[in-house]
């Protein structure tokens, strides 16, 4: 259980990290007149994603969920996988990257990267995330609790970006 209690707090430290980039970010778009959309449901995600962690760590813990290897390794793969998209799509975006969703008028849609592959890449990285990080440890009522939430949480936050998006490339 130690190696899974550092490793959600490696998750929580990177967090922690995308909050300060996104804070930069932030700044950087607002002081060229950028747009915030959706500001509602932004601390519902912090707080989903904040008590995800904690669940992660209770269910193991109290329910004494064991470490699986065929299950634990995949799922570690996974949530390696899902942080490598996650900043290809931050150093993709670069400045444009929010955990917010702002928006620049005037500014041009981006098409590299992931964006190539898919709309909204990040958000794969955050389902993948979501199902494998608490299925490390076998922590699946918080697998499927948080997927489930998730899944309507990004039907809001999606529709939000998307709604954005295109004001910003009819402008």
């Amino acid at each position: 259980m130690l190696w899974y209690t550092l490793l959600l707090a490696a998750v929580a430290a990177e967090r922690l990290v995308e909050l300060v980039v996104a804070r930069r970010n932030a700044a950087w778009t607002l002081a060229r007149l950028g747009v915030e959309y959706g500001s509602g449901h932004y601390p519902v995600m912090v707080a989903l994603h904040t008590a995800l962690l904690a669940s992660c760590l209770t269910e193991a813990w109290l329910a004494h969920r064991p470490f699986l290897p065929a299950l634990g390794w995949t799922m570690v793969a996974v949530v390696v996988l899902a942080q490598a998209l996650r900043w290809w799509c931050v150093t993709t975006l670069g400045p444009y990257w929010n955990t917010r969703v702002i928006v620049v008028p005037g500014a041009r849609l981006v098409r590299a990267g992931p964006y190539r592959f898919a709309r909204h890449p990040n958000y794969v990285a955050v389902v993948a995330e979501i199902a494998a990080l608490p299925l490390v440890h076998s922590a699946w009522l918080t697998a499927t609790v948080f997927t489930v939430a998730n899944a309507a949480l990004l039907a809001v936050r999606i529709r939000c970006e998307d709604t954005a998006l295109g004001r910003v490339s009819a402008a």
